[in-house]
C-alpha cells in the first residue's frame, strides 16, 4: 500500500502539544476552545517568532542600518509566505489591522471611480465587513446596492437571484467564500465567472474560509481577497490579495511620501511588523504539519489542509448527530457531508448567551451572538436569542466534542 502524504500529517495529539493555551483549566476542568471561528489559539512557534522580532530586529523600514534592513527582509519573506498561502505573487500581498479595516480602505479607493447609479452586489450570507464598506458608498455616492438573498432551506445563496442582480451597471460584486455563522461554503468560483461577464470587480471575504480550505486566488479569478491570520493560529493581522493590475490602478488614499509600489500601496503608516512576522510563522506552522518530503511550502499546505478538512468533517458529524437527539437545540446550516466548514451554529432554547455561560462553567469556551453576520441572524429570526457557535479546529478532539454533548444535554435540567 502506498503511504499517502495526508496519512502522515501530524496527529491531533502532536498538534495540541504546540499550544500552551490547551493546558489551561477552569473550575477544575481542562479548557476546550470551541471559539476558533472568532479567533484561534496560537502555537509556541508563532509566539517565538513575534518575540524574536521584537527582541532582535525591531525597527522601522527602509533605512540604512542593520535592524531596519532585517525588518525589510522579514516583511518581504512574510509577503512571499502569504503568496504561497494564497496562490499569488508576493507583490500582490498587503497587510493591515484586520479585514474590516482593509476592505473599508479598498472600498474608498474603488468608490473614487464610481458614479451615481452604478451598482454593487452584496449578499445576505456575508459578514458585515464585506457589506458595510459598500453600504457607505451607496449612502455617500448614490451607488445602487443590490442584495442576493439567503435561501433558508439550503443555507446557500439564491443563485438565480444572483444572476438577476447582475447588469451592465454592476461595478463590484462582494462575496463571502464561507459563512462564519452557518459554515456554508459558497460556489464563489462560479459566481465570480458570471460577474466577470459584466466586467465587475470581485471582492471576496475569505476570513472564515482560509482556516479550513487552502485559498487559490488564481483558480477563483477574484480581484481582491481578504483573510485574517488570527483565524488560522496567528496574531491579529489582516491580509489582503489584490490582483496586480487592479492594485496598480486603484486610486488609493495614501500619504504622498509613502511607498507606491506592490502591496505597500495599500498599507497606511507603520505596520504591525511583529504581527506580520508572527502571521507568516502561523502559515509555516501549518506547512510543518505535513511531511517534510512533500515539496514546496504550498504543496505541504495543501496536504495539511486536506487532512485537517477530513478530521473536521468527522467532528462535525459527531456533533451534529449528538445535537440531533436534543429537541431544545437545533443546528443550522448545511448538513454534514456537504461542502461546509467545521463550524456549527445552533439555536438554543432559553438563549445562546445563557448556554455559553453554562458551558464556560464546565471549561467549554464557545461564542454566542450574531458574529457580525447580522443579516443572517435577521433572516433566521435569532436577533434576540442569538446563536451558539461551535468551531472545530486543528486542536479539537472527539473527546472534547463528547464533553460538549454531555454539557449540552445537561442544559435541559
Amino acid at each position: 500500500m502506498i503511504d499517502h502524504p495526508t496519512a502522515r500529517v501530524a496527529d491531533t495529539a502532536t498538534i495540541r502539544s504546540h499550544f500552551p493555551a490547551l493546558d489551561r483549566r477552569h473550575n477544575g476542568h481542562a479548557v476546550a476552545y470551541f471559539d476558533g471561528p472568532g479567533g484561534t489559539q496560537v502555537p509556541r512557534s508563532v509566539v517565538d517568532a513575534v518575540a524574536s522580532y521584537l527582541f532582535h530586529h525591531n525597527a522601522n523600514t527602509h533605512w540604512a542600518y542593520p535592524t531596519s534592513a532585517e525588518t525589510d527582509a522579514l516583511l518581504d519573506q512574510a509577503r512571499q509566505t502569504f503568496a504561497d498561502f494564497l496562490g499569488c505573487d508576493a507583490d500582490e500581498v498587503s497587510f493591515g489591522a484586520n479585514m474590516s479595516t482593509l476592505l473599508f480602505h479598498v472600498a474608498r479607493a474603488i468608490g473614487r471611480s464610481l458614479q451615481p447609479g452604478d451598482e454593487i452586489i452584496v449578499t445576505e450570507l456575508d459578514h458585515h465587513a464585506n457589506v458595510a464598506p459598500w453600504q457607505a458608498l451607496a449612502r455617500e455616492r448614490g451607488i445602487v446596492l443590490k442584495w442576493v438573498p439567503l435561501d433558508l432551506h439550503t443555507s446557500h445563496l439564491d443563485f438565480d437571484a444572483f444572476v438577476r442582480a447582475l447588469s451592465p451597471r454592476t461595478r463590484v460584486v462582494a462575496l463571502g467564500a464561507a459563512s462564519n455563522a452557518l459554515g456554508t461554503i459558497s460556489d464563489v468560483r462560479s459566481l465570480i465567472a458570471m460577474a466577470k461577464q459584466t466586467n465587475a470587480l470581485t471582492v471576496v471575504d475569505a476570513v472564515h474560509y482560509a482556516p479550513h480550505h487552502l485559498v487559490d486566488v488564481r483558480a477563483l479569478d477574484c480581484d481582491v481577497l481578504a483573510c485574517s491570520a488570527y483565524k488560522f493560529y496567528g496574531p491579529h493581522v489582516g491580509v489582503l490579495y489584490t490582483r496586480r493590475r487592479v492594485l496598480e490602478a486603484l486610486d488609493v488614499p495614501r500619504l504622498e511620501p509613502a511607498p507606491n509600489t506592490g502591496g505597500e500601496r495599500l498599507e497606511t503608516g507603520t505596520q504591525n511588523h511583529e504581527g506580520i512576522v508572527g502571521a507568516a510563522a502561523a502559515v509555516d506552522f501549518l506547512a510543518s504539519l505535513a511531511p517534510a518530503d512533500v515539496g514546496t511550502r504550498r504543496e505541504r499546505l495543501a496536504v495539511t489542509f486536506d487532512a485537517l478538512h477530513h478530521r473536521g468533517d468527522a467532528l462535525v458529524s459527531r456533533l451534529w448527530d449528538g445535537v440531533g437527539g436534543m429537541p431544545w437545540l437545533r443546528a443550522v446550516g448545511p448538513v454534514p457531508g456537504t461542502l461546509r466548514t467545521s463550524t456549527v451554529s445552533m439555536r438554543v432554547e432559553g438563549g445562546a448567551e445563557r448556554a455559553a455561560i453554562a458551558l464556560a462553567e464546565r471549561g467549554l469556551f464557545a461564542s454566542h451572538g450574531d458574529f457580525y453576520a447580522s443579516t443572517v441572524a435577521r433572516r433566521l429570526g435569532t436577533e434576540e436569542e442569538g446563536l451558539l457557535r461551535i468551531g472545530c479546529m486543528a486542536y479539537t478532539t472527539a473527546e472534547e466534542i463528547d464533553r460538549l454533548l454531555v454539557a449540552l444535554h445537561e442544559l435541559r435540567r
